[in-house]
């Protein structure tokens, strides 16, 4: 009989399926990005729907990246305020609120929202062409799909939302110009002097550059799970609640990577 030491030292035989099933599909992803990388610069080029999915990506989320960039900034701005008035440093609030923002906050907080709206947006519109045959059809009539659908869709992700960061942050920094004159009267051009003149090239550069990295992330995780869908009614909220999960946690292992790098060089 088997002692209740050894039953304790063997992991439970439920997880080995989890742990198989997650290797599988990160690589059944990894050769999904080899195509794509293979792809990509090979003709014909499909302009027209990579800007018809650019500007479906950057409008229809422009609107609710902007709302949340402005309330961040609001919030983060009065819940700062109390504390740095602790310590007499209430004129370092519009400082340290944009290299917050700019930094971080704004870059990760655009990237999770767009990973659900425009990661489940992919995910559902690709699984919804393959249950229905659409792409099928495309390879029969001799148009390649994956340079139609999923190479567009993915540089459109990649172009536009690192576009989209930069005017989340600047919601952001006008949200933090209303919060310091809830209690105060600092003039417009006095915040944004002294918000701007505390940033420096290692706080932008970075912040920036990651924001593409997020954008192929979540381009290519929603194209992946909605082009590979199972057949079937379920196969289509099955890949948009995948392709939201899974980006979400690729934008934020990139972010720990890029942080990790990052504060090598400074």
């Amino acid at each position: 009989m088997k002692s209740k030491t050894d039953s304790l030292e063997q992991p439970p035989r439920h997880l080995f399926p989890v742990v198989e099933s997650f290797l599988a599909d990160s690589a059944l992803l990894a050769l999904f990005a080899v195509r794509f990388v293979r792809t990509v610069f090979q003709p014909p080029y499909e302009f027209r729907e990579f800007l018809k999915q650019s500007y479906l990506i950057g409008n229809k989320s422009l609107a609710l990246v902007g709302i949340t960039g402005f309330i961040i900034g609001l919030v983060l701005t009065i819940q700062s305020r109390p504390t740095l008035a602790q310590f007499g440093a209430e004129s370092w609030l519009p400082a340290m609120v944009a290299v917050s923002i700019v930094r971080e906050i704004g870059p990760i907080i655009t990237a999770v929202i767009c990973a659900g709206k425009v990661g489940s947006g992919i995910g559902a519109e690709l699984s919804s062409m393959r249950v229905t045959e659409q792409i099928d059809a495309m390879q029969v009539s001799g148009t390649d799909p994956f340079k139609y659908i999923v190479i567009t869709r993915v540089l459109a992700a990649v172009l536009m939302i690192p576009v989209l960061t930069i005017f989340s942050d600047a919601f952001a920094l006008y949200g933090s110009y209303l919060g310091v004159n809830l209690r105060g009267d600092v003039s417009f051009t006095l915040f944004f002097s002294q918000a701007l003149t505390k940033l420096t090239f290692m706080d932008v550069f970075p912040a920036f550059i990651k924001t593409f990295f997020f954008g192929f992330a979540i381009g290519l995780i929603g194209c992946y799970k909605g082009y590979n869908a199972n057949t079937g009614t379920e196969g289509v909220g099955r890949a948009a609640n995948s392709a939201v999960v899974a980006a979400s946690l690729a934008v934020f292992i990139l972010d720990m990577i890029a942080v990790q790098i990052t504060s090598i060089f400074m």
